[in-house]
């Protein structure tokens, strides 16, 4: 008999036909030929890295015919590339600010769907050879990095930091979640403030201190189809594989709450 966690790969992995499986059934229902195979392009908040490549490479295994190319980075960089034209066909937000900007701008068709949450916490290196003990006094003088003022995670961090009534004075501020992550589990700083998905994904190279109010300031990331896609049957049946059953098995796994 397999182990757990290939009897839990194999679960999902089942769901997830079931789920692609009955939105092909459903195409074929309507005769529509957007429904078909093809190229999807799925830009994504950086902390979705993992979770979405795992849901990616599922869906690929399930329709033979879709190829997806995942671009991750932060959110609001993301809406810009949008907004300059780059092309795309599905976008998934750290939170719904970014969102709201999208849609303002045209960028969205249909409405978006909330398919997850997160927590920011904070991280250092092995050893916490800092002393860090939370949103507190030991971060003083310590070589702190954060997101920045604009970025999903910069702007939860800002929130966070006013209800504790700290001032932080970061070292460097981080357009993506994965750099601020990159910088503590380098070494280069004495703490970080991530995403919970962040930490568990270096678990081995970085320690969590949990700041104390974050669960009562969850980022809630929505999902939408763009108005560009050049094919809205693939990119509509992502979309419900990211916020089915078998989608949220994988983005829980990750560390993600739901929505």
């Amino acid at each position: 008999m397999g182990s757990p966690g290939a009897v839990g790969r194999q679960c999902r992995a089942a769901a997830m036909v079931a789920v692609v499986g009955l939105s092909l059934l459903a195409g074929c229902a309507s005769g529509g030929d957007d429904d078909e195979g093809g190229d999807l392009t799925v830009f994504a908040a950086a902390s979705l890295s993992g979770a979405f490549t795992e849901i990616a490479e599922q869906v690929e295994r399930s329709e033979p015919g879709v190829s997806i190319r995942l671009s991750f980075g932060g959110s609001t960089g993301l809406v810009d590339q949008l907004a300059g034209g780059a092309p795309a066909d599905v976008f998934a937000a750290a939170d719904v600010v970014t969102m709201d900007r999208a849609v303002d701008a045209g960028l969205v068709a249909g409405e978006p769907v909330p398919f997850a949450t997160n927590v920011l916490t904070l991280i250092t290196p092995p050893g916490n050879p800092a002393g860090i003990t939370g949103l507190d006094a030991s971060l003083d003088g310590a070589r702190l990095v954060v997101c920045a003022d604009g970025v999903p995670c910069g702007s939860a961090t800002r929130e966070l930091a006013e209800a504790a009534g700290v001032e932080l004075r970061p070292v460097s501020e981080e357009s993506a979640v994965t750099d601020v992550r990159g910088k503590v589990a380098s070494g280069e700083a004495d703490a970080g403030i991530v995403y919970v998905t962040d930490a568990l994904a270096v678990a081995g190279r970085v320690e969590r201190v949990p700041i104390t109010g974050a669960p009562t300031v969850p980022n809630v990331y929505p999902i939408a189809v763009l108005d560009r896609a050049a094919d809205s049957g693939p990119a509509r049946r992502f979309l419900d594989a990211v916020t089915g059953p078998a989608g949220r098995a994988v983005l829980a796994e990750h560390g993600f709450g739901p929505p």
